[in-house]
């Protein structure tokens, strides 16, 4: 099946395309995720961050821009990919490998690349938000800033010498901001 932007896709439609791991599905729509080397090389570097206290700990999972997030309540026709994502093992109990993750992260990372538009970053954020995830990070490497967006509304803007922790998510996890933006 090839992409066609134009069509209107179910869920189930888009997780059967075999090139859609470029793409989110929003309102039914495909959109084209933006990735540039910087955004890309960041994300890891947050990956192997998390996942290596997570491991440490046991506390949760870490996945990559590949996981298709399906929960998002009545906008059923929505499956999001974070650039990173963090879920708390203790709320997957029960849960099978369904191909799609039907809760929401505890944490989910977006990193800004050159060609998004802040918007649909903002409207991207306030969706994550209204259906459970607990907390967004925005990361912006052109000015070296992370947006921190909390379920509670509260939003902190941390540069570099600042430290950034997992809070609820990770609650061991700290680091410079700085680390997340290292060559």
């Amino acid at each position: 099946m090839t992409l066609t932007p134009e069509k209107t896709y179910t869920l189930d439609e888009f997780l059967m395309l075999p090139d859609s791991v470029g793409y989110e599905l929003v309102d039914g729509h495909l959109v084209e995720r933006n990735v540039s080397e910087n955004s890309s090389r960041i994300g890891v570097r947050i990956i192997v961050r998390l996942a290596s206290e997570a491991e440490r700990t046991g506390e949760a999972c870490v996945y990559g821009a590949d996981l298709t997030y399906a929960c998002f309540g009545d906008r059923a026709a929505n499956g999001w990919r974070a650039d990173v994502s963090l879920v708390r093992k203790s709320r997957m109990e029960g849960l099978e490998d369904p191909g799609t993750m039907p809760i929401p992260a505890d944490l989910v990372v977006e990193v800004l690349s050159p060609n998004d538009h802040i918007y649909d970053v903002n409207k991207k954020v306030e969706l994550y938000l209204a259906c459970g995830f607990g907390i967004v990070w925005v990361v912006d490497p052109e000015v070296r800033i992370v947006y921190v967006h909390r379920a509670d509304g509260s939003v902190a803007k941390l540069k570099e010498n600042d430290e950034i922790t997992g809070e609820t998510a990770l609650p061991d996890f700290r680091c410079k901001v700085a680390e997340l933006f290292a060559r």
